[in-house]
Parts: C-alpha cells; sequence; structure tokens
C-alpha cells in the first residue's frame, strides 16, 4: 500500500482549544468523542448544529452522517422539540420532586411499545443497562447474566470495553456467548448452571470496528423460549437502535418481546434521557430496589422526549431514515464496483457500516473519512452511521458525491 500523507495541523480555533484542553482534561478529550478516534487531520470540538449539518469551530461544515452517535433523529435544534424544552425550561427543570412531564412521558412510551407496562427514566444509555440487570436479579434472586461476546452495553465496570480499574468482581456473573450462534449460548448457559437472571441482547450485532450481523429472527425466537423455560429475564438493549429500526420495539417485526428493554439515544433528539421499561411481573420486585439519580427526574428532557415522538409519530420519521438510508446503501455499493474497491457493507441501513476488508491498520477506512470530510461530509472510520431524517434528497445526493470522492481516493491508494 502507498504511504499516506495527511494535511499537518495549522493554527486555529480547534487547535488552541486542544492546548487548553490539555491542560486541565486529562488526556486533552476522553472517551468515543475524542478526535483521536476519527479521521486524521479531523476536528476535535463541534461549535452548532441546524437540521442535518454540524459546524466545528473552525466554521467547517459537515452533512451529518454521524448524528451525534445516535441521538439526532430529527435533526439538530428541531424547532419543535426545542421550543417544547424552552417552554418547560421557564418553568423549571430540576425539582425536589418530579413535574407532571414524567407521567406523560411514561404514559406515552407504553402507548407506543407493545410490551411495555411501564417505563422508568435515567441519563444516559448505561444508566438504563445497568438498572435492568439489577432488576432481573432482584426479581429472579440469582445472579448470572449471558451477554455477547463483544457486545457494547455501556461504560460501567460490568460492560465498559476497556476493563482497566475495574475488579474481577463486576464481571464474576457474565457469562459470554457469540451473537446468532445457538450452541455458544447453550455453552454460556452450561457455565452459568442454574443462577441465570438474565440474557442481555442487542436487537442486531453493532459492535465498533466489526463487521455488523442482522439478528437472525430463529436466534431471538430461540432466547425468547430459553428465558421462559428457566425464569430468566430477556433484556433488550434498544440504547442504540431504539426509534431507529422501528417506531417502537426493534424486534416487533419479528414476533419477540423482551421482559425489560433499555433506552436512550433517539428519545430525545440530542436531549440527555434515557428509560428502563418492562413487563407488569417486575413491579414487585422494582419496589424493593433503591435506584435514583438527582438529575434522572429533570423535566426538559422529557418535554423534549414527548415532541420527539409527536413529530416522529406524525411524520413517519422512522419510515423516512428507512427509505433514506436505502438510498445511501444502493449508492455505496453502486460506487464501491465503479471504482473497483471491495468493501464491506453491513448492518442496518438506517444504521450502515461500512469497512474494507482484509486491512488491519485503517488505513483505507482513514482515508475514505478524510475524503468525505474533505467534501463536506462528516462520517466515522471505526463505527456505524447514523442516518436522520432531517436529511433532504439534495443533501442525500451530497453525500453520495462526498463517498464517491472517498471510493475514488481508496482506490487511488491501491493494496
Amino acid at each position: 500500500m502507498n504511504s499516506i500523507a495527511f494535511p499537518a495541523p495549522v493554527a486555529s480555533v480547534d487547535a488552541d482549544l486542544r492546548r487548553r484542553a490539555a491542560a486541565v482534561i486529562p488526556g486533552g478529550m476522553y472517551g468515543h468523542q475524542a478526535a483521536k478516534h476519527l479521521w486524521p487531520g479531523a476536528p476535535q470540538f463541534i461549535a452548532s448544529g441546524e437540521g442535518a449539518v454540524v459546524r466545528d469551530v473552525d466554521g467547517r461544515e459537515y452533512i451529518d452522517l454521524l448524528c451525534s452517535y445516535g441521538p439526532i433523529v430529527l435533526g439538530h435544534r428541531h424547532p419543535e422539540v426545542e421550543a417544547a424544552a424552552r417552554e418547560q425550561a421557564m418553568l423549571g427543570d430540576c425539582f425536589n420532586l418530579p413535574g407532571p412531564r414524567m407521567v406523560e412521558l411514561a404514559e406515552r412510551l407504553t402507548g407506543i411499545v407493545d410490551y411495555a407496562d411501564w417505563a422508568m427514566f435515567q441519563k444516559n444509555g448505561t444508566d438504563a443497562t445497568t438498572l435492568a440487570l439489577t432488576v432481573a436479579r432482584a426479581h429472579t434472586g440469582r445472579k448470572g447474566v449471558l451477554m455477547a461476546t463483544g457486545a457494547y452495553h455501556g461504560a460501567a465496570p460490568w460492560c465498559t470495553p476497556i476493563p482497566l480499574g475495574t475488579t474481577p468482581g463486576a464481571r464474576a456473573d457474565l457469562y459470554n456467548y457469540r451473537y446468532n450462534d445457538i450452541a455458544s449460548v447453550e455453552a454460556a448457559l452450561a457455565a452459568c448452571g442454574d443462577d441465570l437472571a438474565a440474557i442481555i441482547v442487542s436487537p442486531f450485532r453493532h459492535d465498533a470496528g466489526l463487521p455488523q450481523e442482522l439478528v437472525e429472527p430463529e436466534f431471538a425466537r430461540y432466547l425468547r423460549a430459553l428465558c421462559d423455560e428457566k425464569g430468566a429475564m430477556l433484556v433488550l438493549d434498544e440504547v442504540r437502535c431504539g426509534m431507529r429500526l422501528g417506531f417502537g420495539s426493534s424486534w416487533a417485526g419479528i414476533g419477540v418481546a423482551p421482559d425489560l428493554s433499555a433506552w436512550s439515544k433517539a428519545l430525545g433528539n440530542g436531549h440527555p434521557i434515557a428509560a428502563l421499561m418492562g413487563i407488569d411481573v417486575l413491579r414487585p420486585a422494582i419496589e424493593k430496589i433503591f435506584t435514583t439519580g438527582s438529575f434522572w427526574f429533570s423535566s426538559v428532557a422529557m418535554a423534549a422526549s414527548l415532541a420527539t415522538l409527536d413529530v416522529m409519530a406524525r411524520e413517519g420519521s422512522v419510515a423516512r431514515m428507512h427509505t433514506l438510508g436505502q438510498v445511501l446503501w444502493d449508492g455505496l455499493l453502486a460506487q464501491a464496483a465503479k471504482y473497483g474497491v471491495d468493501c464491506s457493507l453491513t448492518g442496518h441501513v438506517t444504521m450502515p457500516y461500512l469497512c474494507f476488508p482484509g486491512e488491519s491498520d485503517w488505513a483505507k477506512t482513514d482515508v475514505f473519512a478524510a475524503a468525505c470530510a474533505k467534501a463536506g461530509v462528516f462520517t466515522h472510520p471505526r463505527h456505524n452511521w447514523f442516518i436522520s431524517a432531517a436529511l433532504s434528497d439534495a443533501q442525500m445526493a451530497q453525500i453520495l458525491e462526498a463517498t464517491g470522492e472517498g471510493f475514488a481516493a481508496v482506490a487511488a491508494i491501491g493494496d
């Protein structure tokens, strides 16, 4: 493969912010939003966003195909969502007791998600997945949890992908299986024995840095039957997929209902909210545990979520994202063929993942993402992308122009 030269950093607002951040923030930036995970030369700081466009602090505009790692479904600063948030903010947000938006949102969600009899609210996806396991263990009186190898369920000690600083005890009751592999589930169950409290699973396999894998319906049905047989809880992690694969449960189409589901991201179109939903039989266990957070009950994000759900229902936003995603999917495959580039496109059309088989150093994906950014489209070289209902047909055409530049750049560097 030919060597790749990326532009050297230049003096900029972004560069100055990085310098200042390095002095007061460990590592200069941390977590999944550190620019080191993007293409070489990527900005670290975003100044603003509107609709399907974001602008970095140096004024460069990008059509957004990352959507803040999933929360943005209606576009940045959607007028109706922001108006609802402002109206609630004028009344207040964080009180001694919850406001009426909490009840209204629980009513709305249990009306949308077919199996859900109740809802509880948090702030992050990690909050919701962790609480799901707590509820399952409290209900069953058992400890063991089956979890797919490599699956991302948050950043708490039990599930963080980099366990430095955690103790072995945090994962002592986890047993791994391979996604869509029934035999591996049976092996994990044998290791767990009679202590099975729950199986946690994503609607499809969307591990970062790896080809995505849609669920096989028979695998989902097997998990449901196994939990029924063992008296365990089936937990569906909807944090990334919720309100994208469907308006309601992601597995409704295959007829599989979980006992518990964890939600976040798309619920508030960028406002910080998460939810745990579940079935009636779990109420007694929930009433005995203690779980809370000072900001879990704040009303502004709940008002934003209510407005988000209103818009999505009225405008058919999920169907719109499916249509746009299919246009992008088909266009990417056609461009790969045109330029003679071997690429892998996997996942769901609303959350596509593009990579180049056979590479281990991310060189081609970096080149692709950098070329897209130069042409004004923000992607991610090692993570699935996200489609937003705010994208116009004209913007989709611009995206395909940019991805064409990306494939041309990859073709130019050779093997």
